[in-house]
């Protein structure tokens, strides 16, 4: 554990030399050594290509305003490198955001690509490169995200097959793979396919940013993670001046329950997302200080560390703007308050939260406002507080049905698992133990059938945690005991769940394994200082 605490703290320290260094070169230009080593030839200039090659590092690591600034200035140093507008185009669209891409990045990106079109694309290779990306910017402003990305990973498969020598159209389509893989497939076609494809291109270019990058993302399930845990163990030192790039480790170690490797990672992110916004002057606090905010505080609570998460929380309320205003900022400052006070199990202080800040545009963001009501209306189950959890779950139908009717699958099926659990503990309140127990069990099925997505650490409560609580409560230790072990297999070395499966398998009459399972949470325990 220390030896990884050390390396993180050197890429840390590697970031802020990084950013020394960036303060001496006047064209933004970086080395190998803070962006990671790509080489993507194109037929433009000598100086077009070494900066194509940066840019598309910077892509690689999904920093995506830099890349742009980074594709457009090529366009300047070779007004003939058509591109340099490819690049500006695949920089407008973040395939594996949650967000789609607004209707003025549509324009942008569409803008690049036409200008593209007016110049002369000396090669196949890059004439197929360009119509690949005019599929992610096809039909108009209703076509779906969806349908944008599965036209995409088409286009890119014929670029991989028909150039099988070009490894960085076999990055591109390993990432087309995991951006289009269905949260409901369990046997991951998608991304052991795109981790089959990674690891040739790693065997040739092992400091290839998007090949370590993607396998992580590949990686990111239960099932999947410890193939991730190496390219966790590199990302960080391999492009330490990438704010994404520090952060991105945590999605493995999360998933291996290794939380102060996860806090540690997420703090150099949250320093160096701090640094750049105040180096580009943003009006707002930039987006990815938010994910970093939220991976970190998910990980200090898991160790015990309620003082560092409270200080998380309290600069939260601090802000009141957030850029953009985007799928990432909602989602953290509907989280946080949430996570802070459920894993305490404060059940009146979660009663108590409102969607914040007031002014935030909430109607666009339903799935994330579904977390403020669902904390709120597990927390007045729980409390006693019936009227206040009717509102919510009534708050939760109607979010579940706009989204629905939107075609947004996903998420009404991740605001369904809160609904049906906050209908469960309602019952329960009510004296209804068969009809509780009936809800909460269709919460926990309906979640392990999908994925989380990329903006969360994890639930604010796994349901199938949440059910061993229920069946704690209805005095049935050994079926709880089943249920909480189930959890931690999806979500290992969780606090609250290992604590409840010690307490359920004491109850259930099997001491060894509430004493391995009060062992495992002491050896959670971190000082809070």
């Amino acid at each position: 554990m220390k030896i990884w605490v050390d390396i993180i703290f050197t890429a840390t320290l590697v970031f802020a030399g990084s950013l020394h260094a960036d303060e001496n070169h006047p064209s933004g230009a970086f080395s190998e050594e803070e962006l990671g080593k790509v080489h993507f030839p194109v037929s433009c200039t000598p100086v077009a290509q070494q900066q194509f090659d940066q840019a598309i590092a910077m892509l690689h690591s999904f920093w995506y305003d830099e890349a742009e600034k980074s594709f457009r200035q090529i366009t300047v140093t070779d007004p003939t490198c058509a591109m340099g507008y490819w690049g500006i185009a695949m920089s407008l669209y973040r395939q594996l955001w949650a967000t789609p891409p607004t209707v003025e990045e549509l324009h942008k990106g569409r803008g690049a690509l036409k200008e593209a079109e007016k110049l002369t694309i000396k090669t196949d290779r890059e004439k197929a490169y360009l119509e690949a990306a005019q599929a992610l910017y096809q039909g108009d402003e209703k076509t779906g995200y969806r349908a944008r990305k599965l036209a995409y990973l088409s286009a890119m498969e014929q670029v991989w097959r028909h150039h099988s020598d070009d490894r960085e159209a076999t990055v591109f389509y390993a990432l087309a793979l995991i951006s289009t893989a269905s949260p409901q497939d369990k046997t991951y076609v998608n991304q052991k396919k795109a981790l089959s494809l990674l690891q040739k291109v790693l065997e040739k270019e092992p400091h290839h940013p998007g090949v370590i990058h993607y396998i992580i993302h590949s990686s990111d399930y239960p099932e999947l993670a410890n193939l991730g845990l190496t390219a966790a163990k590199t990302y960080a030192q391999l492009a330490p001046a990438v704010p994404h790039a520090l952060h991105m480790p945590s999605h493995i170690f999360i998933r291996l329950g290794h939380w102060q490797d996860a806090a540690q990672s997420n703090r150099a992110a949250y320093h160096a997302a701090k640094d750049y916004a105040r180096k580009n002057a943003m009006a707002g606090t930039w987006d990815q200080q938010f994910h970093a905010m939220d991976y970190m505080m998910y990980a200090y609570l898991q160790t015990g560390q309620t003082e560092k998460a409270r200080e998380i929380l309290q600069e939260l309320h601090t802000i009141k703007k957030a850029q953009p205003e985007n799928t990432t900022t909602a989602y953290a400052f509907a989280a946080m308050p949430a996570r802070y006070a459920i894993e305490r199990g404060k059940w009146s202080e979660a009663a108590e939260l409102a969607a914040s800040p007031a002014d935030f545009p909430w109607d666009q963001f339903g799935w994330c406002e579904a977390i403020t009501h669902f904390a709120r209306g597990l927390g007045a189950a729980r409390s006693g507080q019936l009227p206040i959890a009717r509102d919510s779950l009534l708050r939760l139908e109607a979010l579940r049905d706009a989204d629905r009717a939107a075609n947004k699958a996903y998420t009404a099926d991740q605001i369904e698992i809160q609904r049906l659990a906050i209908a469960a503990w309602i019952a329960h309140a009510e004296g209804k133990a068969e009809e509780a127990l009936k809800l909460m069990r269709a919460s926990a099925e309906l979640e392990d059938s999908t994925e989380k997505d990329n903006v969360t650490p994890g639930a604010i409560i796994p349901a199938r945690e949440l059910l061993g609580k229920l069946l704690l409560e209805l005095q049935q230790p050994a079926e709880a005991l089943k249920e909480l072990e189930a959890s931690l297999i999806r979500t290992p070395n969780r606090r609250n769940g290992i604590g409840r499966a010690a307490q359920a398998a004491k109850l259930a009459g099997d001491q060894q394994k509430a004493r391995s399972y009060n062992e495992q949470l002491q050896a959670l325990a971190v000082p809070d200082n």
